[in-house]
């Protein structure tokens, strides 16, 4: 490191851009971002999404089905808490509160009588269904126009973007770089 010239500051920890990227480069997809969460907020979108899916269901049991439809088998409730990045007991209370509306039932675990998997009823897989039909029609709407090309990599990097930030919002506090 170089020492700094009087009047320059240095920048926070954990705030130095990536190579090839300037401050003014990541401070431009702030205001982006805030705003498409506004937008998702504002416009209820999940919210609507949930109501198609069922009177009785908040947005995080349709978090518990969607994972299980995600899934394709039946989870653990340790396994749902780790997918929705939530801690076991909240995927505990939504179990037990869909269970009481039937939209998941629980099995014996076949690798381990001892433990029980959970799994979406018919009505449940139904329920999810009509939450993700909601939000990819809704997404389908958006995105009608754009070019396929426009379309496929918007997919890719936002596949790419969303793991990354998992992964690094995942490592442990001193490889993220000192998150505030």
């Amino acid at each position: 490191m170089t020492p700094e010239s009087p009047g320059e500051s240095s920048p926070a920890p954990g705030t130095e851009p990536a190579p090839g990227l300037s401050p003014e480069d990541l401070l431009a997809v702030l205001p982006r971002l805030t705003r498409l969460s506004s937008a998702f907020n504002k416009g209820r979108l999940v919210e609507r999404a949930a109501e198609a899916a069922g009177p009785h269901l908040d947005r995080p049991a349709v978090g518990v089905l969607v994972t299980l439809l995600a899934a394709g088998e039946p989870l653990r409730i340790g396994e749902i808490a780790d997918r929705m990045q939530v801690v076991g007991p909240h995927v505990t209370r939504q179990v037990q509160n869909l269970e009481k509306h039937r939209l998941v039932r629980r099995v014996t675990d076949p690798l381990d009588r001892r433990a029980s998997l959970v799994e979406p009823t018919e009505t449940g897989d139904e329920a999810a269904h009509r939450y993700v039909a909601t939000l990819l029609g809704w997404f389908a709407e958006v995105l009608a126009d754009w070019p396929r090309q426009d379309r496929e990599d918007l997919l890719r990097l936002l596949a790419r973007f969303a793991d990354d930030v998992a992964a690094r919002l995942a490592a442990p506090e001193e490889e993220a770089g000192n998150m505030p």
